[in-house]
């Protein structure tokens, strides 16, 4: 059977508080019935709180109602994200004035608290889940929608796999990506060739390796697969193989799946905000330009099924090209637009195929739109008195 993902559009027929969009979120809740399943349950909000600069992250308005229901409906809840960025999260607005709870480390502020799961993936044995998050009985994964340099799409699976994990257990998730071999020196024995590849590379993803001279790294985030390294590299000696950028996307499925069994499937909850999708990561400490329209507010009790259900929704949106920064380039415009951006390899729904794989969810959903957009030929003006 498929999932159900509720859905609030981001449009609007009249300019009415009812039709916007925490409004459609009250309604996604409503239909969650998250307050008749949250009394007495020690509840965990995860979201991503940004640092420094950033200003498209789930705003304070939205937190505020989720923590509100939780509250309506007995349960006791608390909003953690990775150390760095709960450090600071009232300097975007996130404090328990503004919001209703406190924001707290999820592994705790040294990232020293967790908790061990044993699973071998590749180079990772351990996986190491915040314990704020373990601890909890009951999970709220709210996501901002975006795109990312690693995976090229970012919201709730990305939100539970790298937010939920300690910062051992994220370094060794991002190391994944170099476990197959992809440089073969011998290959290569000129270093002037090896400096012609380097040189290639308009965005410095391929550098000379720091701990081995006369060995090159391939960065990863920062490769959109352009190809123009393969045509001076000698035969056999470089690789841009898909293996080295999907081995993210499934430890991605790995840790998402290890944190998830920690709880009842009952006791999670998914809510993903499609407005202001930018480039790149939110923990990159400022907020860019927007690159796609805004869609709108999802929810679902499925983490698959709302990933996917965003991808399919912003699948057949113009990419704001003009709005990307002049250090990224459009050189494929095949698959969904964030793989525009960030590479063909980098395929957005590579990580549910591996998470439906694992049991983690289903790809298969129905999608139930809380509050259609009625199409009226006019929409009255509302008068604001002055007093």
């Amino acid at each position: 059977m498929p999932s159900k993902v509720y859905f609030g559009s981001a449009h609007q027929a009249r300019l009415e508080a009812s039709e916007t969009l925490p409004a459609k979120l009250d309604l996604i809740l409503d239909q969650l019935h998250l307050r008749e399943r949250v009394k007495g349950e020690t509840v965990v909000i995860k979201m991503h709180t940004g640092n420094n600069m950033s200003y498209s992250t789930v705003h304070p308005v939205f937190v505020r109602r989720v923590v509100q229901a939780v509250k309506d409906g007995g349960g006791k809840p608390i909003v953690v994200d990775v150390n760095w960025d709960a450090a600071g999260a009232e300097m975007r607005g996130y404090s328990n004035e503004v919001i209703g709870c406190p924001v707290y480390p999820a592994a705790g502020p040294d990232e020293k608290y967790f908790y061990a799961h044993e699973r071998t993936y590749k180079n990772i044995k351990h996986w190491l889940v915040a314990g704020l998050i373990e601890d909890s009985s009951f999970l709220i994964n709210f996501s901002h929608v975006k795109g990312h340099p690693t995976c090229s799409f970012g919201a709730a699976m990305k939100n539970i796999a790298l937010g939920c994990l300690a910062g051992e257990t994220r370094g060794a998730m991002h190391d994944s990506m170099h476990f197959d071999p992809y440089w073969f020196p011998e290959k290569c024995p000129d270093p002037s060739a090896l400096q012609a590849i380097i040189a290639s590379c308009p965005f410095s993803a391929v550098v000379e390796d720091k701990e081995n001279p006369g060995h090159l790294h391939l960065h990863m985030e920062q490769c959109n697969q352009c190809g123009r390294c393969l045509k001076v590299a000698p035969a056999g000696s470089l690789k841009i193989d898909a293996v080295n950028f999907l081995t993210f996307q499934e430890a991605m499925a790995h840790a998402v799946d290890i944190v998830l069994s920690t709880f009842a499937k009952e006791k999670i909850v998914n809510l993903s905000l499609a407005t202001h999708m930018t480039p790149v990561c939110d923990c990159f400490g400022f907020t860019s330009m927007q690159i796609l329209p805004d869609v709108g507010i999802f929810g679902s009790d499925d983490i698959v099924a709302i990933d996917q259900a965003v991808l399919d929704l912003t699948a057949s949106l113009r990419l704001i090209e003009e709005d990307l920064p002049t250090s990224m380039e459009v050189h494929t415009r095949t698959g969904h637009p964030f793989s525009w951006m960030h590479g063909p390899l980098k395929d957005p729904y590579a990580v549910l195929e591996y998470a439906e794989k694992l049991g983690v969810g289903s790809r298969k959903y129905e999608l139930v739109d809380v509050l259609p957009v009625e199409k009226l030929e006019r929409s009255e003006m509302p008068y604001i008195a002055a007093h």
